[in-house]
């Protein structure tokens, strides 16, 4: 059954190596009983943890039932482990947050299987005499109790071989007797047993007995109790299906893991969480606090007039929400033509298209925004250059290749001191001159208004952009008096050029351009402000889940090996972790969105200022917490996947 052929092992402890296993050769048959015996540093737990596939040699062949299973992925390990091995530690591993049939059911969650195993948990504990204590917590038994429930936990899974460390070393005479007998049991039932163990009347149970030294079997022998076993055989698992997929008992499980973690203690979840609630809760009053002020101040502003207007393709929106849908209205040089013509009604009207830019001036390069304009756009917004000059009409009709350029693309591109005009400069690979910069408009928003490229509108649709309609029209209304009129007159003849019926709403219209601008700009440097703030909080509420989370991966490393020996993935541990950290976040998102809501509501009333709590801030609000406890609780998951059973069984 199981085969071991020069198997090495060694490890590193600072800068010496101990060669724990020097060349060990041994054959298993199944339903054996074997006892491992040595002194203290001779190799025999390792080689049981070998055995159990808890380490890997180093080098050597492991076959188990004719496979080779040296070089299987820790995943397949952990599989074989939950469906052909079963452990029984000497410091018992129980849990002790956990009731004793949850902790027998353990291997059951990491199987895939669907059911909660309590029958078969509640049948193992009966079976070792403790079915009458089952709701019982591990710390309400004596030693020789709880390891009767190590070994009901190990059977839960009917597992072909039972691994013993030790199964007596911390209880005395009598009680070892007991759980002896409990292995004699097993092994009449035709289950393999390997028990590492330094004392001889505790090996005198077994039909074999391995003694080591110095990382070798220096002997081999049968003992008396073999020569009365009747041989009982058991079915062996099929290797090949037992590295089974998710199933539908594994998610619920870590939930119920998760919760019980976080429950066990209170305090310290709820402090951790804290840090969540008042970010949260942050975000939502400081949120409501921003559209409350946005909505007072576009009321404010609906007594101011502006010039100008712009017209887009695609349905007009109010607040953010369409209004309608449909095409989208393609612009052509005609329709600027149509509409500059409305006298009385306009002034200037320019067409523009935008794209990406890759600047390249010698060495240095920068992406940036492109914009191909008009004639008489530098006019309507404020664009003519303080160096150099404009485009002139008949550069716009031979498609030429000049270029004005923003203050910030002219810092990327030359540095500070120096006059980029009638330099040339390649945009999208194509060589163009500048022939002025663009006058300094700072920041709208969060975009750099000053980086940003201009160019002809021809010269960008036919030579770069590769278009061949406009992606918009400003339009400059004559006086703020008859901006409604001109908004008329060019829905009219937009209609009537491209056919479009009252009710299309393939293009659209809006005037005040330049101040909703400023508005929006205001306000989302207000938001951003009051943003940060709460930002912060979450900033802090996520680094405080991070440390509790690192601080439990500690405390519970031994935990951890004990969930992958008994067959957890590195998947779940990681996944179960996860959800512990999202849990907490979540709660803390919940309260922190009560907390928030009331702290607006407190604020409208007893303060007297305008706010307005919205949907979209409580799901952001929530989506944040998540996302947090997702973000903070990756790395304390990945450190608890990432250790190595073996070493985390032995961890102090």
């Amino acid at each position: 059954m199981i085969e071991l052929r020069d198997i090495h092992r060694t490890y590193r402890i600072g800068e010496s190596s101990v060669h724990a296993l020097r060349g060990v050769s041994l054959t298993i048959g199944q339903g054996e009983f074997i006892a491992i015996m040595g002194a203290s540093g001779s190799g025999k737990s390792t080689l049981m943890h070998i055995l159990g596939m808890l380490d890997k040699p180093d080098s050597g062949e492991y076959r188990l039932l004719g496979r080779d299973v040296r070089n299987l992925p820790e995943d397949e390990l952990a599989t074989l482990r939950n469906n052909v091995a079963g452990f029984v530690f000497q410091q018992f591993h129980l849990l002790k947050r956990m009731s004793l049939v949850d902790n027998v059911r353990l291997p059951h969650i990491y199987s895939g299987e669907r059911g909660d195993c309590r029958a078969g948990a509640m049948e193992r504990l009966t079976m070792v005499g403790l079915g009458e204590r089952a709701m019982n917590t591990p710390n309400q038994l004596s030693g020789g109790q709880q390891q009767r429930v190590a070994i009901a936990r190990a059977l839960v899974r009917d597992p072909m071989i039972v691994f013993a460390d030790e199964p007596t070393g911390n209880l005395d005479s009598h009680t070892s007797a007991e759980i002896m007998r409990i292995l004699q049991e097993l092994h009449r039932e035709g289950r393999t047993i390997i028990m590492v163990t330094h004392e001889q009347d505790i090996a005198a149970y077994a039909e074999r007995v391995i003694t080591m030294s110095d990382g070798k079997i220096v002997r081999d022998e049968r003992t008396p109790a073999a020569e009365h076993r009747t041989p009982v055989a058991q079915a062996a698992p099929d290797i090949a299906s037992s590295v089974s997929g998710w199933g539908n008992g594994r998610f619920a499980g870590f939930v119920t893991q998760a919760l019980q973690s976080i429950m066990a203690n209170k305090v310290r979840s709820f402090l951790s969480v804290l840090g969540i609630l008042v970010g949260v809760a942050s975000v939502i009053a400081m949120m409501a606090l921003g559209r409350g002020a946005q909505v007072s101040m576009e009321e404010q502003l609906t007594s101011l007039g502006s010039n100008l207007l712009s017209v887009r393709g695609g349905s007009s929106t109010f607040r953010g929400a369409a209004q309608g849908a449909g095409s989208v209205t393609r612009f052509t040089f005609r329709d600027v033509e149509r509409i500059a013509a409305l006298k009385g009604q306009v002034s200037h009207a320019a067409g523009v298209v935008s794209g990406s830019a890759q600047l390249v001036y010698g060495s240095a390069n920068w992406s940036t925004t492109l914009e191909g304009v008009g004639m008489d756009y530098g006019i309507m917004r404020s664009m003519l250059p303080d160096v150099g000059r404009w485009f002139t009409d008949a550069e716009l009709k031979r498609r030429e290749k000049v270029a004005i350029v923003g203050v910030s693309v002219v810092k990327e591109l030359f540095g500070t001191g120096v006059n980029p005009v009638g330099k040339t400069i390649r945009i999208n690979r194509i060589n163009f001159t500048i022939i002025g910069i663009a006058p300094a408009k700072g920041f709208t928003g969060h975009r750099d208004a000053d980086d940003v490229v201009l160019i002809p509108v021809t010269t960008a649709m036919y030579r770069v952009l590769g278009k061949d309609y406009l992606d918009r029209i400003y339009v400059e209304a004559s006086a703020p008096s008859v901006i409604d009129r001109a908004i008329e007159e060019i829905d009219r003849v937009i209609r009537r050029a491209h056919r479009l019926d009252e009710d299309d709403e393939s293009f659209s219209i809006r005037d005040m351009t330049e101040i909703q601008e400023m508005l929006s700009s205001t306000t989302r440097t207000m938001s951003m402000l009051l943003g940060s703030i709460a930002a912060i909080s979450l900033l802090v509420g996520g680094i405080g889940i991070m440390n509790i989370m690192l601080v439990s991966v500690t405390e519970r490393t031994r935990e951890i090996g004990l969930r992958k020996a008994i067959g957890a993935r590195e998947g779940d541990i990681m996944l179960q972790f996860l959800v512990e950290a999202v849990g907490m976040t979540l709660t803390g998102g919940l309260i922190g969105i009560l907390a928030g809501i009331g702290v607006a509501w407190g604020l409208s009333v007893f303060a007297g200022w305008s706010v307005q709590t919205s949907l979209y801030s409580v799901l952001l609000a929530t989506g944040f917490s998540v996302l947090t406890g997702l973000c903070f609780g990756l790395w304390p998951a990945k450190k608890a996947a990432a250790l190595k059973p073996v070493e985390a069984l032995r961890y102090e």
